[in-house]
């Protein structure tokens, strides 16, 4: 973990968010948060969840998610349509790939007259050259690891590979283990969500994808802001996110990976998964004045 440890993040429990006071969330610009585990329960939009990204979408306080899912599963939920999520924009694959609700872009609009641009951490030539490294190291994974399969999201992947741990399959510590060191023995960055193991070539990250994705919607430098911007998050994977910003939070589910955790968010909220992001958009929104 090379990331810088702010105030009150340290491998320690983290303090209940209800006694978060309500004025450190006066000047908050927005959320960044997970998807899986955060937003979601068995890959499906928790209601509580939804209602909060609406009424924050209301307020005018932007919530950008970051997700280790791929490409195309998050399009899917920003296309234009009736099932479209309440966000601007998703960055998917560990922030290799931004999706991004515009007025600018060509197809098809919803009704309030946007469509979706996508757009790519690495061009194309250099996710070309990994796809072929990509495929060598999932048939490796998948040859010497018993019981290891791909994630069933792998048709939508463009920049990584994802082994499922806990989706659909179920692989004990010491199997998700041996993924990982042998991802990172091909030269691979790995890291292990709540439900799987994901390995790419590149430098990107989530904090990357966070900053990327700021600056190319707002025109603002992420880093400059991280006491302004709420983190949401729920596993092993969020860790440098959670040490990047002084108001992180993890969802109560995150304590199923106590024993994995270096670093703690901030803050823990009662409820899991969309509920507990629901605790999180009420009380900002208490703090702004917004019924």
């Amino acid at each position: 973990m090379t990331a810088r440890l702010d105030d009150g993040q340290s491998a320690a429990a983290a303090r209940p968010f209800a006694a978060l006071p309500r004025e450190r969330l006066r000047e908050v610009a927005g959320i960044l948060t997970d998807i899986d585990d955060t937003l979601t329960r068995d890959g499906v939009l928790e209601p509580a969840a939804r209602a909060a990204l609406e009424a924050l979408e209301r307020a005018g306080i932007p919530v950008l998610a970051v997700t280790g899912r791929p490409m195309g599963w998050s399009e899917a939920f920003l296309r234009p349509g009736p099932g479209r999520w309440p966000l601007p924009a998703i960055v998917a694959e560990n922030g290799a790939v931004a999706l991004i609700r515009t007025r600018d872009g060509a197809g098809d609009h919803d009704r309030d007259g946007d469509a979706l641009a996508i757009e790519y951490a690495q061009d194309a030539a250099t996710r070309a050259r990994h796809a072929r490294r990509l495929r060598e190291v999932a048939a490796r994974v998948l040859a010497e690891v018993p019981g290891t399969t791909l994630a069933r999201d792998s048709a939508g992947r463009v920049t990584d590979i994802a082994i499922d741990h806990g989706e659909f399959a179920s692989l004990d510590a010491a199997t998700v283990e041996r993924v990982v060191a042998l991802m990172r023995a091909a030269g691979m960055t790995a890291t292990v969500s709540s439900i799987h193991v994901n390995g790419w070539f590149g430098e990107h990250s989530k904090w990357s994808g966070a900053r990327w994705i700021v600056e190319r919607l707002f025109g603002r430098a992420l880093e400059r802001e991280t006491a302004r911007w709420i983190y949401v998050g729920d596993s092993t994977n969020d860790q440098e996110m959670f040490a990047r910003f002084a108001l992180s939070v993890g969802v109560a589910n995150l304590r199923r990976f106590a024993a994995e955790l270096e670093v703690w968010p901030a803050w823990i909220t009662d409820g899991e998964r969309g509920a507990g992001f629901a605790e999180v958009a009420a009380a900002l929104l208490a703090a702004r004045g917004v019924a």
